[in-house]
């Protein structure tokens, strides 16, 4: 497995992660709080959200493919996207899972060039 897999989802992860908070915080403003113009920004976020949303799916599953990860742990990070601030706890540990791998698997091939 190569450190740019991990990198894709590394981003992808927070990208999601921070557009799904900035979501939940405009539905607050726009159904709690009834503020104007939030509407609009719900809106635009939302559909952001969901199409950056597809991406991370894409890349965390190329991800769990490439890590011969279990079916269930797949589906674990897969909806980390979907509940506020758990892509990046989710993103952390499988980082900190994956990054000894990557180094392991690395560091041969640097020894040999």
């Amino acid at each position: 497995m190569k450190k740019s897999v991990l990198t894709r989802y590394r981003v992808m992860a927070y990208v999601t992660g921070v557009l799904l908070i900035a979501l939940c915080l405009g539905m607050i403003a726009k159904y709690a709080l009834d503020m104007d113009g939030a509407a609009d920004y719900t809106q635009v976020v939302s559909i952001a959200h969901g199409w950056l949303y597809v991406i991370y799916l894409v890349f965390a599953f190329d991800l769990g493919s490439k890590a011969k990860w279990p079916v269930k742990k797949q589906l674990w990070v897969l909806l980390a996207g979907t509940v506020p601030t758990a892509a990046f706890f989710v993103e952390r540990r499988i980082s900190r899972e994956l990054d000894a791998k990557v180094a392991a698997t690395e560091a041969p091939a640097a020894v040999k060039a």
